[in-house]
C-alpha cells in the first residue's frame, strides 16, 4: 500500500484514540479510588523500599506513571512526603508502567480486542448513567479500557505492512552501531515528550516491532528514550511548586537518565540475556513480548542498582536545584496548590494544606495589630501600618487564587466527599479574607487615633491586650484544626470555648464602657475608638469560629 499523508493521519488518530482511552481509564479509577490512593501514598512510604512497592501499586492501578509522579511531586510540595520517600515512589512508578507493555504485547497483538471492546461499551455506558458516583466512575474506567484497546487495534491496522518503502527511512539509522542506539533513545524521548504518555509511546513502539519496522535492539533503545521522556511530566509539574517539589522531580530525572546510560552500554549483553530467558522459560521468541520483558528487566534492575544510592541522588538534587533564601518569607505566594491538571480527589490534600497556610498567614496580623496598639514610636507605627496593609492585600490575593483553583476543580465530576471539602475550603478562605479586612480597618482606626493624638488609658490598653491574647489562643486552635489532614477528625470543642471567652470579655468591656460614659474624666474620642476596636476584635473571633464550623462542614 502507499503510505502517504492520509495513512500518517490514520496512525496519529489511532494513537490519539489510545491516549484518550488511557486518560479516561486513569481518570475514572482516580475518581473511584482517589482517597484510598492518597492514604496509600501518605502512609505506605515510611521507607524507600515500601515506597517502591507503593509507586508500583498505584501506577499499575491507574496505568499512568505520569499520574503517579505528578501526584508524588504535589505531595512533596505539600510537605506530606520527604525527598527520600518520594524517590522510592518514583522508582516504583517506573516498574509499574511496564505493566502497560505486557498488556499490549500479550493481548493487543494476540487477540482481536476490538471484538471484546464493543461489548464493554454495553456494560460501561449504563454504569455511566447511574446515579451512584462509585458505579459511574468504574463505568468511566471500563469505557476508557474499551477505548484504549479500540485505539490499539486501529493503530495496528494503520501501521504500514507489505510496503518496504513506507518506512525505509528508518533503515538509514539502524546500522550505525552505538550511534543508532543514541539516535533512537533521542527519538523515543521526543516521542514521549510530544504525546505526554510513555504508555502510548510504548504501544507505538510495540506496533512498529510487531510489523517488523524496528529490530529488537533498536526498539529497546527507543524504549530507553521513552523512560527519559516521561520524566519531563514531573519536571513540568514541579515548575509551579516549591524547591522540594523541583528536587523531587530532579531525582526522578537523574534516576532514569543514569539507568539509560548504563543500559545503553550494556544493551548488547542484556538484550540477548532477556531473549534467552524468554525462550528458556516461556519458549517465546515473539518480539513485542520480548520487548515488554526487556522494559521490565531494565526498570527492576535499575531500581535494585540505584535504591541504595537514594541519599546521594537526594544530595545531587539539592545541589542542582538551589533553594530560594526568600522562599519562606514569600507568603504572598501559594505554596501548595499548582496550576497543572489534577483530579479533584487528588487536589484536596494540597487545598487543605493551602488553607492551613492561609490561616497561619492571616493569624500573624493579630501580632501586628497588638504591636500597633502598644507602640508610641512614629517610625515603628508607620512600618507596622504598611505591614498590615501588605498582609491585607496578601489575604485578598490568596482568597482569589484559591477560589479560582476550586472553581476549576468544580467544573469536573466530583464525589460527594470531595464536594463537601471544596465547599468547606471556599467558606474557610472567605472568613480568612474577612479577618484580613477587619484587621486592616482596625489599623486605619488606630492610624486616625495616632494622628489625632488620642490616647488610651492604661486600663483600656490592658483590656484590649487581654482580648488580643484570647484571640491569639483562638487562632492557635484554628490553625491546629486547619492543619489536620482529615477534616472528619476535627473537634470544634476547644474552638467553641475560646469563642465563648472572647464574647464574655467583649461583653465585660462593653458594660464597663457604658458605665463610664458621661464621666468627666472619660475622653469621648478615645472611648469611641476604644469601643470600635474591641467590637471589631470580637468580629475576628466570630470569623475564627466560623472557620472551625466550615471545617466540620456545618456552614
Amino acid at each position: 500500500m502507499t503510505f502517504g499523508f492520509w495513512e500518517i493521519v490514520q496512525v496519529l488518530g489511532s494513537l490519539a484514540f489510545f491516549i484518550y482511552g488511557m486518560k479516561v481509564m486513569s481518570d475514572g479509577i482516580q475518581r473511584a479510588a482517589g482517597s484510598q490512593m492518597r492514604t496509600i501514598l501518605s502512609k505506605m512510604t515510611k521507607n524507600r523500599f515500601l515506597g517502591v512497592f507503593t509507586g508500583f501499586l498505584i501506577t499499575a492501578l491507574v496505568q499512568s506513571s505520569s499520574a503517579t509522579t505528578v501526584m508524588t511531586v504535589s505531595f512533596v510540595n505539600a510537605g506530606l512526603l520527604s525527598l527520600v520517600e518520594s524517590a522510592g515512589v518514583m522508582m516504583g512508578a517506573n516498574i509499574g508502567t511496564t505493566i502497560t507493555g505486557w498488556i499490549v504485547s500479550l493481548l493487543g497483538f494476540k487477540i482481536q480486542l476490538s471484538a471484546y471492546s464493543i461489548p464493554l461499551f454495553a456494560v460501561a455506558v449504563p454504569m455511566l448513567l447511574s446515579s451512584k458516583s462509585k458505579l459511574k466512575y468504574w463505568g468511566e474506567f471500563l469505557l476508557g479500557f474499551a477505548i484504549l484497546f479500540l485505539g490499539l487495534s486501529e493503530l495496528k491496522e494503520a501501521m504500514p505492512d507489505g510496503n518496504p518503502e513506507a518506512m525505509s527511512w528508518l533503515k538509514e539509522f539502524t546500522d550505525l552501531g552505538f550511534g543508532s542506539r543514541i539516535i533512537f533513545v533521542i527519538i523515543g524521548a521526543f516521542l514521549t515528550i510530544i504525546i505526554q504518555s510513555s504508555s502510548a509511546a510504548m504501544a507505538f513502539t510495540l506496533a512498529l516491532v510487531a510489523e517488523g519496522w524496528l529490530t529488537l535492539d533498536i526498539a529497546a533503545a527507543m524504549v530507553l528514550g521513552e523512560n527519559i521522556g516521561t520524566t519531563i511530566t514531573a519536571e513540568l509539574a514541579s515548575l509551579v511548586g516549591n524547591t522540594s517539589a523541583k528536587r523531587s522531580a530532579r531525582i526522578h530525572s537523574m534516576f532514569n537518565i543514569i539507568g539509560v546510560c548504563w543500559m545503553l552500554v550494556l544493551l548488547p549483553v542484556c538484550l540477548p540475556l532477556v531473549e534467552q530467558f524468554m525462550i528458556a522459560v516461556f519458549g517465546s521468541t515473539d518480539a513485542p513480548i520480548t520487548l515488554a520483558a526487556f522494559h521490565t528487566f531494565f526498570n527492576i534492575t535499575n531500581v535494585i542498582l540505584l535504591l541504595g544510592f537514594v541519599p546521594f541522588l537526594v544530595k545531587a538534587a539539592i545541589w542542582s536545584v538551589k533553594g530560594n533564601a526568600e522562599e519562606e518569607e514569600e507568603d504572598f505566594r501559594l505554596k501548595f496548590i499548582a496550576s497543572g491538571t489534577r483530579t479533584p480527589e487528588l487536589a484536596t490534600v494540597e487545598l487543605q494544606k493551602e488553607a492551613a497556610h492561609f490561616g497561619e498567614v492571616v493569624s500573624r496580623m493579630s501580632a501586628f495589630t497588638k504591636s500597633l496598639i502598644n507602640t508610641t514610636d512614629e517610625k515603628e507605627h508607620r512600618k507596622i501600618l504598611k505591614r498590615i496593609e501588605k498582609y491585607e492585600s496578601i489575604s485578598d490575593r490568596m482568597e482569589e487564587e484559591i477560589t479560582e483553583y476550586v472553581t476549576r476543580l468544580a467544573d469536573k465530576q466530583l464525589t460527594n466527599k470531595t464536594s463537601v471539602i471544596l465547599r468547606s475550603v471556599l467558606n474557610i478562605c472567605n472568613d480568612l479574607e474577612r479577618i484580613g479586612d477587619i484587621y486592616y480597618q482596625i489599623s486605619k482606626t488606630l492610624e486616625m487615633k495616632f494622628e489625632q493624638r488620642s490616647y488610651f488609658t492604661p486600663k483600656q490598653r490592658k483590656n484590649i491586650n487581654e482580648l488580643c491574647d484570647k484571640i491569639d489562643e483562638a487562632f492557635l486552635i484554628m490553625v491546629e484544626n486547619l492543619s489536620k489532614p482529615n477534616y472528619d477528625n476535627v473537634s470544634k470543642a476547644k474552638a467553641v470555648l475560646a469563642e465563648n471567652e472572647i464574647n464574655k470579655w467583649r461583653d465585660q468591656l462593653r458594660d464597663e464602657h457604658f458605665d463610664k460614659l458621661g464621666s468627666p474624666e472619660y475622653n469621648v474620642k478615645s472611648a469611641m475608638i476604644y469601643t470600635n476596636i474591641f467590637q471589631s476584635l470580637e468580629k475576628v473571633g466570630d470569623h475564627i469560629i466560623n472557620i472551625s464550623e466550615a471545617i466540620k462542614g456545618e456552614i
